[in-house]
């Protein structure tokens, strides 16, 4: 492997990482503070992506089109379905076993799904990114990396370092941090526990939604996406630590990086890879990387 396949491997690798940070920082924030398990967070990624892909002609018809333009609705409209899901749906499992979580969890993906079918139907699509995110730099003399896919780790970075502000610096990161740390001792020092909740699933929601907007124009957009992302968060989460954001951002780099390597390094058993790290960290430190905070 020479240099310049090596560096073009490393920055798939961040990239990959970054974008699964972005959805897995959601996830944590919604199992390791309100303790539900969210089996549907994946669709959430799903509709992000199908948003880039219907709002843009509804965008450029009536709000005179542009990516960022498109990206701004596509995060208003899940903060939006993220705030009456939790309404409806979750404000009601807080105090239930994780059976019935499961369950209706399962439950939303399937209604999603069918959905998304009746709505946008179950062909692939593709998503183009704004011109001027269109071209490649070179690296070396005969190879190039995508723009867009630096832009990606740049907004993924970007809402890392924005989440760590909102977490650490500002009065709803030290209720989301009481909530976290002790649900009964919040609300009794006056902390509205379930508009807490709501609040915290809605960022949950426009973050997995908005990495599937970002994404779409890398990845496509087809039936079931949020499927393998799911799976591939719940890794990172474990091995991040069930409520760590900064957990989730060590660990997701770290499943970038084993995954994309393991394919290219070695394909037989890439499949495996990512799975093999989390059994390993497992059984070094059950409980994660990072505690929650």
């Amino acid at each position: 492997m020479d240099i310049a396949t090596f560096l073009i491997q490393c920055l798939n690798a961040v990239q990959y990482g970054l974008l699964l940070f972005l959805v897995a920082s959601g996830l944590t924030l919604i199992f390791g503070i309100m303790g539900v398990i969210n089996l549907a967070h994946g669709s959430f990624y799903m509709i992000g992506a199908y948003m880039a892909y219907a709002l843009a002609p509804w965008v450029n018809t009536y709000l005179g089109g542009g990516f960022f333009t498109t990206l701004l609705v596509g995060i208003v409209l899940s903060v939006l379905l993220g705030y009456v899901l939790e309404w409806v749906f979750f404000s009601y499992l807080y105090e239930r076993e994780h059976l019935q979580q499961v369950l209706m969890t399962y439950g939303l993906i399937l209604v999603f799904e069918e959905l998304r079918s009746i709505l946008v139907g179950n062909d692939v699509h593709g998503v183009q990114p704004p011109d001027w995110l269109a071209g490649s730099i070179p690296l070396g003399d005969l190879m190039t990396y995508p723009v867009y896919r630096l832009f990606i780790s740049g907004v993924c970075i970007a809402i890392a370092v924005a989440m760590w502000a909102l977490i650490t610096r500002t009065r709803l990161g030290m209720k989301i941090r009481a909530g976290a740390s002790n649900r009964e001792m919040a609300r009794a020092m006056g902390v509205n526990i379930r508009l807490l909740y709501r609040i915290v699933f809605a960022i949950g929601v426009a973050l997995a939604a908005l990495a599937g907007m970002i994404a779409a124009p890398v990845s496509s957009v087809y039936p079931n996406m949020g499927a393998g992302v799911l799976i591939v968060c719940f890794v990172v989460v474990v091995i991040g630590g069930i409520g760590s954001i900064k957990g989730a951002l060590v660990a997701a780099l770290l499943v970038g990086l084993v995954d994309t390597f393991g394919k290219v390094l070695f394909p037989a058993f890439a499949g495996i890879s990512v799975y093999l790290l989390m059994a390993l960290m497992l059984l070094w430190k059950p409980e994660g990387l990072f505690k929650a905070g």
